[in-house]
Parts: structure tokens; C-alpha cells; sequence
């Protein structure tokens, strides 16, 4: 699909999705006062041979998840004017990436984490090449998976943990040498289910 159009329908779809109602299908929590804003990008790389996700994983001496497989992102701060102007401020800062090369398509349902955060899912469109400059303090390494792959729901493990006392479930995505889990795989999942409406894209 070109460019524009897919961009176009994807935008529709994230309009409309409703997430209402699929918790038994997702690890999801209800948001509350107590919870700290976050934003990510999920950027989508619209190659003439196949759309692909951007992901990033974090650096080993980091304190918090350390090694782990994310997207672009981080708590919005005050001098942030919204949560998309912090998503795109965080994958400037983490990967180099021009905000003005953005294009964005819309949000995914806010979603609460363990750690405290309410994340914000903005999903944006990258026409390649891309001028990535990750910093090395904080990314290891920038890579990207086949859409077609993620949007499969069927290829998303589930996994039952216990965190101080209380039982939950989690997803992970296996790719190559990589395991992509926890709210970034969630929240993948999310897209998938949004873009799976109708049809499928």
C-alpha cells in the first residue's frame, strides 16, 4: 500500500479503536491519580518493500529496565506541552530522530505499568532514510522488525508472573536474538488489534 494511503488508514482506525472491554485479552490496568505520565513513540518505517516497527534497546548500566527492548519514550515533563510533544522530545533525545520527520497518525489507548507510569502510545509515520544518532548513554542499539510480523496477535506469548503479592500476565514477542515483552509488547499488541478491524489492513 502507498504511502498516504496507508497512513490515512491508519489514522482511521486509531480514531475509532476502543479498547473497552478486551482486558481479558491484554495485561491492562486501570489508570489512576497515583500514576506518572509517560509517552513512546511506535514509529512505523514505510520501506517500498515492507513497513517495519523501530524499536531500541536500552543500554545494561541503566537503572531502570535495563538491556530491555523499548520504544522511543519517557515521562513527560513539565516544560512539555502534551504527551506527543514528549514522545517525539524523547526519541529526539534517545535516537536522534528529527521531530519535523514525524508524521503522526494518532494515539493508542493510555496504558498503565507496574512501575507506575500511565503511558501514552503515539504512533507516527518515518519515511526512510532515516538520520538516527542514538545517544549511547541510555541506547544500545536502534533495530526494526517486520510490520506484517507484529500485527500477527497469534505470534504473542503469554506469561503469568507474581509481583509483591499480586498475580498478572504478561506478553513477549520473539524476533531474531530478541524478546520484546512487557508494556512495549502490549502495546504493539494494541496496535495489531487496532489495525486488525474490518479486516485487517
Amino acid at each position: 500500500m502507498e504511502a498516504n494511503a496507508a497512513a490515512a488508514l491508519i489514522a482511521r482506525r486509531l480514531e475509532r479503536y476502543d479498547f473497552t472491554g478486551k482486558v481479558a485479552d491484554l495485561p491492562r490496568r486501570q489508570a489512576g491519580p497515583d500514576l506518572r505520565p509517560a509517552a513512546v513513540l511506535l514509529p512505523l518505517v514505510w520501506h517500498d518493500d515492507g513497513a517495519t516497527v523501530l524499536f531500541t534497546r536500552r543500554t545494561e548500566h541503566l537503572s531502570s529496565h535495563p538491556g530491555q527492548i523499548s520504544f522511543p519514550g519517557g515521562k513527560v515533563e513539565s516544560s512539555d506541552a502534551s504527551a506527543l510533544a514528549a514522545a517525539l522530545r524523547e526519541a529526539q533525545e534517545e535516537t536522534g530522530l528529527d521531530a519535523g520527520s514525524v508524521r503522526v497518525l494518532g494515539c493508542l489507548p493510555d496504558y498503565a505499568t507496574v512501575t507506575g507510569y500511565v503511558v501514552t502510545p503515539v504512533v507516527g509515520l518515518l519515511m526512510p532514510p532515516l538520520a538516527l544518532s542514538p545517544a549511547p548513554d541510555e541506547v544500545a542499539e536502534v533495530f526494526e522488525v517486520p510490520l506484517r510480523l507484529l500485527l500477527d496477535r497469534a505470534a504473542y506469548s503469554g506469561h503469568d508472573y507474581v509481583r509483591d503479592g499480586v498475580a498478572g500476565r504478561y506478553l513477549s514477542f520473539e524476533w531474531r536474538r530478541y524478546t520484546i515483552w512487557g508494556a512495549t509488547a502490549a502495546m504493539m499488541w494494541m496496535l495489531a488489534d487496532a489495525l486488525a478491524e474490518e479486516g485487517g489492513t
